[in-house]
């Protein structure tokens, strides 16, 4: 009799146990927090790379703005030589007031530049594109000087300009989980964050 009442007990508390829904809220928590970490993870990454996205793109339109701006209303206009200087100074200048290091642009050697083509061209494309001039400072930003950005063949008004490109190394590292291991392509430390901007030479 003892047992058969002990055995009741027991089946009872079972029974008590798999209607009880707290082992399965525990199991629901333990699958969602993982997946809801992971997204406020990817806001955060991708609301950086946006920030920096935005602040290198500015970067290079004030570079190309520096590099075509003359000195003054009635002075002449500027050299390459100071305009490629005036370029890498505006962009270093911007990078630094939202704290983003040059040390993080890449060399130009290692991306493909604007396959721009020299003032004075009718029609593009040119079969000798534009190099970047050479800049006596450590900064790696390409600065086309004397390009043409509208060709009167092709109904453009056919102005010339200065081209500023420049690509930063998102300065966050986190590999993504994949399979097979190592998966190189998901190291967001390897996202090259582009900027680029063309200004017609002024005059005045």
């Amino acid at each position: 009799m003892r047992r058969l009442l002990s055995k009741i007990r027991i089946d009872g508390r079972i029974r008590i146990l798999l209607r009880d829904t707290r082992a399965s809220e525990i199991a629901e928590t333990a699958v969602v927090l993982p997946l809801l970490f992971v997204f406020l993870l990817g806001i955060f990454w991708f609301g950086q790379a946006f920030r920096i996205y935005g602040n290198v793109t500015q970067a290079a339109r004030q570079g190309a703005r520096a590099a075509v701006a003359p000195a003054c209303a009635t002075c002449a206009p500027i050299n390459t030589a100071q305009s490629v200087t005036n370029a890498v100074n505006a962009v270093t200048n911007t990078m630094n007031s939202a704290n983003l290091s040059t040390a993080q642009l890449q060399n130009w050697s290692s991306w493909t530049r604007p396959a721009l083509c020299a003032c004075g061209t009718q029609s593009g494309p040119c079969g000798a594109p534009v190099s970047c001039q050479p800049v006596l400072t450590n900064v790696n930003v390409c600065v086309q000087t004397n390009v043409q950005l509208s060709y009167p063949a092709q109904g453009g008004a056919g102005v010339c300009g200065t081209s500023v490109s420049l690509r930063y190394k998102y300065p966050f590292g986190f590999t993504l989980p994949c399979y097979p291991q190592p998966c190189n392509s998901l190291d967001l430390s390897q996202i090259m964050l582009p900027g680029q901007a063309q200004m017609r030479v002024e005059t005045q």
